[in-house]
């Protein structure tokens, strides 16, 4: 069972925004005493869904949780926002797929970086991106 220590929700509308919100994420994963490349995988992994969610949904919310099972501690991330959604999830979840013609990890590079990934998306409603990334893993 999953248990969350605490909790913090940052909105993330401009650019100006992502920034304060790494910072936070990498606050929330030293407090855990999460190793540096793990720290790392999550702040990129972080950093691609939260560019996303600028770039296809003028930005949304975020909910950062320090989360402990048993003896393991994490971070999870929530990002929600009310964008077009992502019509074909399949597809995004292929790699080499882009619809920004940049050469991002997209959402597949950013699933591999994590512990645990989960996506829902409705189209023209939004979509939610959790993410979880263990301490030791």
């Amino acid at each position: 069972m999953i248990v969350t220590l605490s909790k913090d929700v940052m909105k993330v509308v401009k650019d100006q925004d992502v920034v304060p919100f790494r910072n936070r994420v990498k606050e929330y994963a030293v407090k855990i005493k999460m190793g540096l490349v793990n720290q790392t995988k999550l702040i990129t992994a972080a950093s691609e869904l939260v560019r996303n969610m600028l770039k296809y949904a003028s930005g949304g919310e975020i909910l950062i949780e320090i989360i402990t099972k048993g003896r393991d501690n994490g971070i999870r991330l929530t990002f929600k926002d009310k964008g077009p959604g992502i019509p074909d999830i399949d597809l995004a979840m292929k790699d080499g797929f882009s619809t920004g013609k940049s050469l991002g990890l997209g959402l597949p590079g950013t699933k591999r970086l994590v512990s645990e990934f989960d996506i829902k998306t409705i189209v023209g409603e939004g979509t939610t991106v959790r993410i979880i990334k263990w301490a030791n893993g």
